[in-house]
């Protein structure tokens, strides 16, 4: 069904922290309407948990591939997760 609502986790690796990331990824996901949060990791990835339907997750996909200019984006891993709640809209959490 076009609007299930789904819940994904995308890790991205690559030079994706201290290059504007996660305020892209906060900017992208509030424009294509998808709640959740995006955090660095101590590994120096950047997490994404976001809900959306399965077109607003695939955009999303698409922007965490392209990234900011100063990126370079290696890889991202995508994984279906458990339903979480809490996050209507979209936010930056604390690094990890």
């Amino acid at each position: 069904m076009a609007g299930t609502q789904i819940f994904r986790q995308y890790l991205v690796r690559g030079r994706v922290q201290g290059v504007g990331f996660r305020w892209f990824v906060e900017r992208e996901a509030q424009l294509i309407g998808v709640g959740g949060w995006v955090r660095n990791r101590d590994d120096g990835a950047v997490e994404v948990l976001a809900s959306g339907t399965d077109a607003q997750l695939n955009s999303l996909y698409d922007k965490l591939r392209e990234g900011p200019r100063a990126a370079r984006i290696d890889r991202v891993e995508v994984e279906d997760v458990a339903p979480f709640s809490g996050y209507k809209t979209f936010q930056t959490e604390e690094t990890r």
